[in-house]
């Protein structure tokens, strides 16, 4: 399940790729199939060895160019081990929510890619995250857990004061607002009630299957209850660094 609209944040072979805060990975895989020369960072060690034993997976079945390249590394988005202007294109997906210093991570990401490059940025929306929160407390009471809701205003604010150019933005897995509130209103953990059960199940079958039902739906209701928020921008050629 993809977060990131690869048309709106185009890929071409060889383009490298830093997918910051990757998790499992998802976004990765994608732009290996592509043909980029992806790397993956994530400061969980064993999130970065599954991803890279599926990278492995990945070229032994002939799922991405033979010319691209993909590797996972852990390390710290607040102090990325790469040169300056080391890479054409950044994902950041659901990570700046859990980072008290999201100005700094943003910086250093205006630091690692080249001018004229594309960051795709994404957290939770401000409408269903707030929802999520007002229901449970354990939501994101936890070690590691959301720290802020963003305004989308606000999170365009942040990237412009990094030195980036926003252009473009989405709402997007509207089906996922009811399953995440139906869960926090049950219990987060509770993934034995039936209403989590049920809708879960309708999840899996529409990632399977994609409908042009659901399809159809999920597009409508993006507007309303989409719960992400992306964010495209690009680093000016003429940028040196990002503002103070």
């Amino acid at each position: 399940m993809l977060t990131v609209d690869f048309s709106r944040f185009p890929l071409a072979p060889g383009d490298r790729v830093l997918d910051l805060g990757a998790g499992g990975g998802r976004h990765s895989f994608e732009a290996f199939r592509r043909g980029a020369d992806v790397v993956a960072l994530d400061r969980n060690e064993k999130d970065v060895r599954e991803v890279n034993a599926l990278f492995a997976a990945m070229a032994e079945a002939g799922e991405a160019p033979e010319t691209a390249s993909a590797v996972a590394v852990t390390g710290d988005a607040l102090a990325l081990p790469f040169p300056d202007a080391s890479f054409d294109k950044v994902i950041i997906s659901e990570v700046l929510e859990h980072i008290p210093d999201d100005k700094g991570v943003l910086a250093e990401i205006h630091r690692v890619l080249k001018p004229g490059g594309l960051a795709a940025m994404t957290v939770p929306r401000y409408g269903p995250e707030k929802v999520c929160w007002a229901l449970s407390d354990a939501y994101h009471e936890v070690e590691g857990g959301h720290i802020r809701i963003y305004r989308g205003h606000e999170l365009v604010e942040r990237i412009e004061a990094a030195g980036f150019e926003p252009y473009g933005q989405q709402f997007t897995h509207a089906l996922h607002s009811p399953y995440w509130w139906i869960k926090c209103a049950v219990g987060v953990d509770n993934d034995k009630a039936l209403p989590v059960r049920a809708y879960h199940k309708l999840l899996v079958w529409d990632i399977m299957k994609a409908p042009k039902a659901t399809r159809w739906a999920e597009k409508a209701l993006n507007p309303l209850i989409g719960k992400s928020l992306v964010v495209y921008a690009v680093k000016p050629r003429s940028a040196v660094g990002a503002a103070a």
